[in-house]
């Protein structure tokens, strides 16, 4: 949202112009303009019918106006939300006052009247008739064909899900200009006292079925069957803390690892026996390759090489990895092969089998459960991706380039920095911060001062 100052420096970019006598030949253009107009615009009225709030075709933007000692302003709020757009005009319209020497009374915050005169929706006649269940419909139509081959078939389902299990069920029978800032606080209430699971989501989980609902909506507007995206911000709304991906200190996987091998060595059950060294080898094979859970369930036995590393001279494994970033490559440690020798002695019979027959989540959290270390100290539940972070996190605490770890993780130097290196304490170098002035100098500086 726009802040008070940004709204005083838009006055300085404000179009004014004084009104003139209209000429018959005017009048007559200017009636063909209003009808031209009011099918493009949606008008609201603001500070006692001062400040005006439209719609312009080709842009998602709310803009305001208003007449201050016979001369017109406009301005673009530059935003698509009705309420923050209404907020900025208030503050603007107030600037606009000052600077011309007008005395306003400051009114109490009121939601914006729709305009007297009579105005038209950028919406279609049908748009009233369209509910959500309709637009959520042809949405997932669209997505599924639009981004085929472009987004994975797992991201899609993903939005089919949010859709089917939470969106649909609340919003199905409302039309979609019935979307309002308020319906929308209404369903976060919803979910957040346990909807209709009884179980509270987790703050990312809500963030992308608001991310969904965007994206139905978006929809509905390329099909002209509401004119604007209602207000989608969570109010009332802070910055989650950042806080270290969960992960194994060096101290917890050493417990962790011993607990896996003894599982292989001596399982539960004898039947149980091949399931338990396939979890060992998947353990050790992406806590040393850094791989989220999903690449190694799509790793197929041509995707993997055994390579001698020319930097090093080590033995390493090279991987062709294909994810939610597309097709990557990736260099593991040398404690890599062995597990990856043994994977592939059990479970490969020729090039295109995949590497991994499953991840054994509950055998995980099995293990887990008795070392009691499901959630780390922050309590953030430990999964099969903590190894990934297991992973960057060594990496960075053994000095790697942070750049080269971010390549070979197919991420961003920012997610690094954010989520891992910030909270290592070997990335901070003491000798370059603990830096004192030599004793020499310190004498000299306090002559020179002395003589001054």
């Amino acid at each position: 949202m726009r802040t008070t100052a940004e709204a005083k420096k838009s006055v300085k970019t404000t179009t004014t112009y004084r009104r003139r006598a209209a000429t018959p030949s005017t009048k007559l253009a200017q009636h063909s303009l209003s009808h031209s107009q009011t099918a493009r615009d949606d008008r609201y009225l603001l500070m006692d019918g001062r400040v005006q709030l439209y719609l312009r075709n080709g842009s998602p933007n709310w803009q305001c106006a208003c007449s201050v000692d016979g001369r017109q302003h406009r301005a673009n709020t530059r935003e698509d939300g009705l309420n923050r757009a209404t907020a900025f005009a208030r503050d603007w319209y107030l600037a606009v006052a000052s600077d011309s020497g007008a005395v306003v009374n400051s009114e109490p915050v009121r939601h914006p009247q729709p305009s007297a005169r009579p105005r038209a929706s950028q919406a279609s006649p049908s748009a009233h008739k369209q509910t959500f269940r309709e637009a959520a419909n042809r949405f997932m139509v669209e997505f599924e064909t639009l981004t085929r081959g472009q987004r994975n078939a797992v991201y899609v389902e993903g939005h089919r899900r949010r859709l089917a299990n939470y969106l649909v069920p609340f919003f199905g029978d409302c039309t979609v200009g019935e979307l309002t800032s308020g319906v929308i606080a209404d369903y976060r209430i919803h979910r957040m006292n346990g909807g209709r699971h009884g179980k509270q989501p987790a703050r990312s989980t809500l963030h992308q079925e608001i991310v969904c609902l965007r994206q139905v909506l978006k929809s509905a507007i390329r099909h002209q069957w509401i004119s604007h995206l209602p207000d989608l911000s969570a109010p009332y709304g802070q910055s989650g803390k950042i806080s270290h991906r969960a992960w194994f200190s060096p101290q917890e996987w050493k417990l962790f690892e011993a607990a896996v091998r003894e599982r292989a060595r001596n399982p539960l059950k004898e039947r149980w026996r091949s399931a338990s060294e396939n979890f060992r080898d998947c353990v050790l094979f992406l806590v040393h390759t850094g791989l989220r859970p999903d690449e190694a369930l799509r790793l197929e036995h041509r995707d993997v090489t055994i390579v001698t590393d020319e930097g090093s001279g080590e033995r390493i494994l090279e991987i062709a990895v294909r994810g939610k970033r597309g097709v990557g490559w990736c260099k593991s440690m040398p404690e890599a092969i062995t597990p990856f020798r043994r994977l592939k002695a059990m479970n490969v019979s020729g090039p295109t089998e995949r590497l991994f027959p499953s991840l054994q989540h509950e055998l995980f959290n099995a293990i887990l459960g008795e070392l009691d270390m499901k959630v780390d100290r922050e309590g953030q539940r430990r999964t099969a991706y903590s190894l990934r972070h297991t992973y960057i996190s060594s990496r960075l605490m053994a000095g790697a380039d942070i750049y080269q770890v971010a390549k070979n993780c197919r991420t961003s130097v920012e997610m690094i920095e954010t989520y891992y290196a910030s909270h290592i304490k070997n990335v901070i170098d003491a000798s370059a911060i603990n830096v004192r002035k030599s004793a020499p100098v310190r004498a000299a500086v306090r002559g020179s001062r002395s003589r001054a």
